[in-house]
């Protein structure tokens, strides 16, 4: 007997049962996978249906019928308007246990094939508040209004983070509980001295309004704070007394640019760069070397479980003495600089490949600023790199041990491919993505490779994002 779905507009109770790599806590109902945000497991809620898609339904929720004992009261005044935290009103280690269960839900394509192999626990943050050591807010003439805020409140002048959904709104943040303890204040004094000066902010449709981001970044480490802000103009006059104000009201902000970048572009990148204060960047540690880190420069948001992931990368790369290692999309050359340092007099130095220009520049640095002699970097397409006529022409020896580190959207086809053709003997893949590990590690795995461990690190406490080391082996039968 078919059940008949609730249609769209229907409200339905249920009980939410978990958590999933998208935010959101999901239930049953009637054969049915009903799932919301801003839930908690364990409530009983009473949801509104959004839409209906074959077994699945979305759905928001009207009422919390009864809390459920992972309750929690979310700590920012944000939540629920803001995409940045998904889980805020969830205990902690439920959150961790929830995205444990995601994720093995995940990699199931991966461990069915190999009986035995288990995911280690998860390694959480043992400061799950203040741990962002970037933030990047947006100015807006479109300004999201919350539904606590009274009537009539201005709506043509916001500061602080995209609406979900709403590249057009911005939401008027006044506390962020995941920034460095700092950005909150420097973020408040940017808007109330903006609003004073009458600077405009970017609008989308007509492609005009002077400031469009203030991009702040803090060394954990030195304690130093760089201030980045982005303008369509230069804009000397007007500019330079707002910036001083700031810089006079916030002290402990040590380096400060204006980065001008006309266009429509919404990134907080990129642009002509006019110094202010201090020298443009700040240093940060990891794994016992620093890091210049400026405007552009990719960094782990999170220093704390950065340090973590770096002694679980060492670890599972296991380096042997002289073997040849790359570090594939290396960035600014945290992995390919850690397994140097270890081995400074071995013969043959650690390579790293990476396709931005300006991040081989940063690691070229990095290794010069921590007196490291034996790594190579070398810019260009990874994919085009590591053909055996490119390695030939450029006199590199094959590899034994590989490590990858790719975006979100993981490898190039072809890439997995000329890793399997250098055959090493040891792949460690680290990911931001399960689901795009999950594709690249099947293919390793038709090329006779196979997942030895898997290690999650919560770098992201409060979202549904994990990172995840894979240790890859070489083995005759694959998966």
């Amino acid at each position: 007997m078919n059940v008949r779905a609730p249609r769209k507009g229907e409200s339905i109770d249920l009980l939410l049962e978990d958590i999933d790599d998208k935010g959101r806590a999901f239930g049953q109902f009637e054969g049915r996978t009903v799932r919301t945000r801003g839930g908690v497991p364990g409530s009983h809620v009473r949801v509104r249906v959004h839409r209906r898609r074959r077994s699945e339904i979305e759905a928001a929720i009207e009422e919390v019928l009864q809390p459920g004992e992972n309750s929690v009261d979310a700590r920012c005044r944000h939540f629920g308007s803001c995409g940045g935290c998904s889980f805020q009103n969830v205990l902690y280690r439920t959150q961790l246990a929830g995205l444990e269960r995601s994720l093995e839900r995940l990699l199931e394509p991966i461990t069915a094939l190999r009986p035995g192999l288990e995911m280690a626990p998860t390694l959480g943050c043992s400061e799950p508040w203040h741990y962002r050591n970037k933030m990047d807010f947006t100015f807006g003439n479109r300004r999201w209004i919350e539904t606590s805020e009274p009537e009539g409140v201005a709506s043509d002048f916001a500061l602080g983070l995209h609406v979900p959904g709403r590249y057009d709104k911005v939401l008027d943040v006044q506390s962020c509980d995941i920034a460095f303890k700092e950005a909150t204040p420097i973020l408040n004094t940017a808007r109330e001295l903006a609003l004073e000066a009458g600077l405009s902010g970017w609008d989308v449709h007509a492609h005009d309004g002077l400031l469009r981001h203030l991009l702040l970044r803090r060394s954990f480490a030195s304690g130093e704070i760089l201030a980045a802000l982005f303008t369509t103009e230069e804009e000397r006059s007007v500019v330079d007394p707002y910036l001083s104000k700031l810089l006079d009201t916030h002290p402990e902000i040590t380096s400060c640019v204006q980065r001008i970048k006309p266009g429509s572009a919404m990134v907080a990148s990129g642009g002509e760069e006019r110094l202010l204060k201090g020298e443009g960047f700040i240093t940060e540690k990891l794994g016992g070397l620093d890091y210049r880190i400026s405007t552009d420069t990719f960094f782990q948001t999170n220093s704390l479980q950065a340090e973590l992931l770096c002694k679980q990368v060492v670890a599972a790369a296991g380096v042997e003495e002289d073997e040849v290692v790359y570090d594939l999309c290396c960035g600014c050359g945290p992995w390919a600089l850690s397994v140097a340092a270890m081995r400074r007099a071995a013969s043959s130095p650690v390579y790293g490949f990476e396709l931005v220009e300006s991040a081989v520049e940063d690691a070229r640095e990095n290794a010069r600023n921590n007196g490291i002699d034996n790594a190579v970097f070398i810019a260009g397409d990874i994919a085009k790199v590591l053909t055996p006529q490119s390695l030939n022409e450029r006199k590199l020896p094959a590899p034994s041990l590989c490590i990858v580190d790719p975006p979100r959207a993981g490898l190039p086809p072809k890439v997995v491919r000329a890793l399997t053709e250098l055959r090493p003997r040891r792949i460690v893949y680290v990911s931001c993505n399960p689901r795009s590990a999950v594709r690249d590690l099947t293919l390793l795995g038709e090329g006779a490779y196979y997942v030895a461990s898997i290690q999650p690190i919560d770098l992201f406490p409060h979202t549904p994002h994990l990172e995840c080391v894979f240790t890859v082996e070489l083995d005759g039968g694959g998966f």
